[in-house]
């Protein structure tokens, strides 16, 4: 495992030697993660807090890391020596990965000793904000297509890092396979792939080229046929080795589109696979697809069984960085919580002080969600009485829910330093995502005007927030 824990801002450890000077670094404090609203974010689909709990556990500096750190000649050498036996100690509490999640809401909170929380700050919101970002780009497009979607984006990541855990997201939203053999070995997912253009215009024509193929995979033979003509060459010389494939005893897989109008291409070769005796033969796309492409070829009645997504998912093209923040929402002094909030002249960068719970209520006769409320750590929802919600800004927009359920969103990741929460296997995370994602309105989920989902804040905490408004608005 790499020792990641220079994986950070520079600030970070300049802040820590002001703490460390100041006697303030082992005071206890609480930071939170969380995203704010942004107009193409619907909904979310939390990850990486499994990087970020395997970093949390290896955070230590090496003899080298420390040499590096007196290299710079601005850190002092009882800082340097105290940094040498600084190991996490603190708690994370945190959403599931695959946990479906809103703007303001606390997806993973770390409860440590100031300079332990800080240092950590930049390294968790890499790991949670890329993730999440790929996870739920992941899922809106598997929403579009209606499953079959396979990841095809490591040639167009940011770099290794951003295409293995980004084929990790986008397994975790829904994707159901990967292009990306180390990614696939490494997390044990299914990798798929074929042929590029250039394995047919290497072979003196194309019909050579798909019998090569066939030769090789007579058992998995899907062929890529647009590198020259799709419907006068393509297709027809597809069906030929398919042909001569089924008298061997072996029966072909389909067909890939990856240019050209894929609607009416994709109806063409149907009806010409239809005819020639293969209505099983699939048909996949790719060609710089999403979910807005996707849908609108669906629209048009293409027939695609299944797609190659690469460039748009990988990258989250139309909005490229979530914007997750780290802020500290609370420090404690002799056990007393002090909660802290960062004002703003923009509503929207006002933060939630305090420890925080998340609730998300449930209507009980269809099990669908109906809003999350962000809650004082300790508080409990009592589902035997109706409860009265409020919008945190719009305070008059009021709803009485009755006949409820509540479920805390986020369970314990580590406590004192070490992690309580297992490990889940890829496939077991997206059914859990699947699972939740079905307990919401399609309104919520929907890519064209969907609904707000309604993340409000409990009277507690909505008053404690405006009593700090107004206290240290007036500079105190």
């Amino acid at each position: 495992m790499r020792n990641l824990t220079l994986l950070t801002d520079l600030y970070q450890l300049t802040m820590g030697q002001g703490y460390f000077s100041e006697g303030k670094h082992e005071k206890l404090a609480v930071f939170d993660i969380f995203f704010r609203p942004n107009k193409l974010i619907t909904y979310s689909v939390a990850a990486g807090m499994e990087q970020a709990a395997e970093y949390l556990e290896n955070l230590h500096f090496g003899e080298e890391d420390i040499a590096y750190l007196r290299s710079l000649g601005i850190f002092k050498e009882d800082f340097l020596a105290y940094l040498k036996d600084l190991r996490f100690t603190g708690d994370v509490r945190a959403v599931r990965e695959g946990e479906i999640v809103f703007p303001y809401e606390p997806i993973l909170s770390v409860k440590a000793p100031m300079i332990q929380a800080q240092l950590a700050e930049t390294a968790l919101l890499t790991f949670v904000n890329h993730q999440t970002l790929i996870a739920s780009k992941a899922a809106k497009i598997c929403a579009a297509a209606g499953g079959g979607v396979m990841e095809f984006g490591l040639r167009r990541a940011q770099g290794a890092d951003a295409g293995i855990y980004g084929a990790r997201a986008a397994i975790i939203g829904g994707c159901v396979g990967t292009s990306n053999v180390y990614a696939g070995k490494l997390f044990g997912v299914p990798v798929s792939g074929t042929m590029a253009h250039s394995w047919v215009m290497d072979f003196p024509t194309e019909l050579d080229a798909f019998r090569a193929y066939a030769r090789s995979f007579p058992d998995g033979c899907l062929l890529l046929v647009d590198t020259y003509d799709t419907l006068k060459s393509g297709v027809p010389n597809a069906i030929k080795v398919f042909k001569e494939l089924r008298a061997a005893g072996h029966e072909p897989k389909g067909i890939r589109l990856d240019s050209g109008d894929l609607a009416y291409l994709s109806k063409e070769a149907r009806k010409m696979l239809d005819r020639a005796g293969f209505p099983d033969a699939i048909i996949c796309a790719s060609g710089d697809l999403d979910e807005y492409s996707v849908t609108s070829l669906k629209q048009q009645g293409a027939k695609i069984d299944s797609w190659g997504i690469g460039t748009k998912l990988i990258t989250s093209a139309d909005m490229p960085a979530l914007g997750g923040v780290y802020k500290l929402a609370a420090v404690f002094e002799e056990g007393r919580e002090i909660p802290k909030i960062k004002l703003s002249d923009t509503t929207e960068k006002i933060t939630n002080p305090g420890e925080k719970e998340v609730y998300r209520i449930y209507d009980r006769e269809t099990d669908k969600a109906l809003a999350d409320l962000i809650v004082r750590a300790g508080e409990t929802i009592d589902e035997s009485k109706p409860l009265e919600i409020f919008h945190p800004v719009e305070v008059w927009k009021r709803m009485t829910i009755r006949n409820f359920r509540v479920r805390s969103l986020r369970e314990p990741l580590i406590e004192k330093g070490k992690r309580v929460r297992p490990s889940a296997p890829l496939r077991e995370i997206n059914a859990y995502f699947r699972g939740e994602y079905a307990r919401f309105w399609e309104e919520y989920t929907r890519l064209d005007m969907p609904h707000i989902y309604k993340v409000d804040l409990s009277e507690r905490l909505y008053n404690l927030k405006s009593d700090m408004v107004k206290r240290f608005g007036k500079g105190e």
